[in-house]
């Protein structure tokens, strides 16, 4: 009797362990698959395109690592790395920190319109690249842009100053959309952060005669300090690796002002002019590089931190 039940309870452990095993193999292959043919394959063939003279589509020459000499010599892509380190301080550091105000006045003040103001913030991450692009452009615009026309409002006749078509201008203009267009997603982010903290802090912190800004920055900030960490990491990297509202809205001009190295890399291997896909490769692996040792880089500084309350 006991010799069967025995059975029994091996037969239900061994169907057990056969379904979980289907269940992982549908569940993980499909993903695995995917990783491998949509990502690790093309950074793989990426290494390999870097060591070749090709234009994408006639027949490829073996170059070695002259593409990389050669990048290395190319004051093109020094300017382009120029402008992303620019970007890379400016834009995190203003993203991050107008978020953080406004996710802290929309969680502790209770304004009734708190719902409408979190789909007015977030609502600019629904929109494409392409369209929040166009509407800067209109902003920019020298003839008709609003930004000349509140800046008259103000005294300040730009006379049909064209802010995107001047090199001096030109590169810090753009720093507004990008900021623009990523405030809206962390302010969420760090308002769902800001409410798991719990209410008791604040009213002892209140009970003590703490001011606003002197609970935002010890007691907020530091109890949310991984939120922001993680938010830091992505603007970083994006603003390391992204190009397209400076493509929309300057293509890298006037005269090179505004050219980041995913856009060089990008009109190298797709562009009008040129079709270098070997050297736009080579110049793939430097942004791999660079995406890899800033992460790094950060984790040294900023190590991750749990906080428990």
């Amino acid at each position: 009797m006991n010799a069967g039940n025995e059975a029994r309870k091996r037969l239900g452990s061994d169907k057990a362990s056969r379904q979980k095993t289907v269940f992982l193999i549908i569940a993980i292959v499909p993903s695995l698959l995917g990783y491998l043919l949509f990502t690790l394959y093309p950074n793989v063939m990426s290494v390999y395109y870097s060591l070749l003279d090709w234009d994408g589509l006639s027949g490829a020459v073996f170059v070695g690592f002259d593409n990389y000499s050669n990048m290395f010599k190319d004051d093109f892509v020094w300017r382009a790395l120029y402008h992303n380190l620019l970007y890379m301080i400016v834009v995190p550091a203003l993203t991050v920190l107008i978020s953080l105000l406004l996710a802290y006045l929309l969680n502790n003040k209770s304004y009734k319109e708190n719902a409408v103001y979190k789909v007015i913030y977030f609502f600019t991450n629904v929109l494409s690249t392409v369209v929040v692009a166009l509407l800067w452009s209109f902003i920019f615009d020298g003839s008709f842009g609003m930004l000349n026309g509140v800046l008259k409002l103000f005294g300040l006749n730009m006379n049909d100053f064209y802010w995107l078509g001047d090199t001096s201008t030109a590169i810090w203009a753009l720093v507004l959309p990008m900021v623009w267009g990523g405030v809206g997603l962390y302010v969420v982010i760090f308002i769902n952060a800001m409410s798991s903290i719990p209410a008791s802090l604040y009213e002892a912190a209140v009970l003590e005669g703490a001011r606003p800004m002197t609970i935002l920055f010890r007691i907020t900030i530091p109890l949310i300090r991984g939120v922001i960490r993680v938010c830091v990491v992505f603007v970083i990297l994006g603003s390391l690796k992204g190009f397209e509202i400076i493509m929309v809205l300057t293509n890298g001009g006037p005269e090179g002002a505004t050219d980041v190295i995913g856009l060089y890399m990008f009109n190298l291997a797709f562009g009008k002019e040129y079709h270098n896909y070997g050297y736009a490769s080579a110049i793939g692996m430097l942004l791999f590089v660079i995406l890899v040792g800033a992460k790094l880089i950060i984790d040294k500084l900023y190590p991750e931190e749990h906080v428990e309350f």
